[in-house]
């Protein structure tokens, strides 16, 4: 398990953002707290919903992890053992990819071998620990990336090939037109060490504008 993010660390982000980008700032008035102090996260269940969202709508991919949790007898918490317990065909038949039920039975192998310790990564700087889990099978640069905002909770990450973040700061910043990936990056270095932060603005910014960019 990992801690939840203190409520007074994401206060401090609040304000820190506000204060240097009068941008965000409106956006972080009108959405309020941040979401991110929450209760704490079982890790490999991160990391397998991760795998388990590529390339798909939030609603599809909420729908297959249900059916891979009901299938795996493991309601809301996906584990190793339990993805080792049934059979890939089991997984298939939940909705997921040969690739996916593949991976995540590799990721459940390496986790009860230890040759996988999620624990380990906190000894890691944020760079670092995205290069050892994009190195895994399945596990990309975003899925990293991700892993490393909500299950390590590491405050100043931010994701380029998020689809959702760079719709946000387009919106924001560039009239609903394509920012380039320089200038997204040179947008989102203002937000250290906060970007995390920024980024669950920024994805609250884009769910409040669908018309605008589907």
């Amino acid at each position: 398990m990992s801690a939840a993010v203190q409520p007074q660390q994401i206060a401090e982000a609040q304000r820190h953002l506000a204060a240097c980008d009068p941008v965000l700032a409106p956006v972080i008035e009108r959405f309020g707290p941040c979401g991110l102090a929450n209760r704490p996260v079982d890790r490999f269940h991160v990391l397998a919903q991760s795998i388990i969202s590529q390339q798909l709508s939030t609603r599809a991919a909420d729908a297959i992890r249900a059916r891979v949790e009901t299938a795996a007898a493991c309601p809301g918490r996906i584990t190793a053992e339990a993805l080792l317990g049934i059979e890939a065909d089991v997984l298939r038949a939940a909705g997921l990819s040969n690739a996916k039920a593949r991976w995540l039975r590799g990721l459940a192998e390496a986790h009860r071998s230890d040759a996988l310790s999620l624990q380990a990564l906190d000894a890691l700087d944020d760079e670092a620990a995205i290069r050892l889990l994009d190195a895994l099978p399945g596990v990309g640069r975003w899925t990293a990336e991700m892993f490393l905002m909500f299950a390590l909770h590491r405050l100043d990450v931010f994701s380029l090939g998020d689809v959702g973040l760079r719709r946000g700061v387009d919106l924001l910043y560039n009239g609903g037109r394509k920012t380039d990936a320089a200038t997204t990056l040179a947008i989102a270095a203002r937000w250290s060490p906060y970007r995390t932060v920024a980024c669950w603005y920024l994805w609250r910014h884009t769910e409040g504008n669908v018309q605008a960019w589907t």
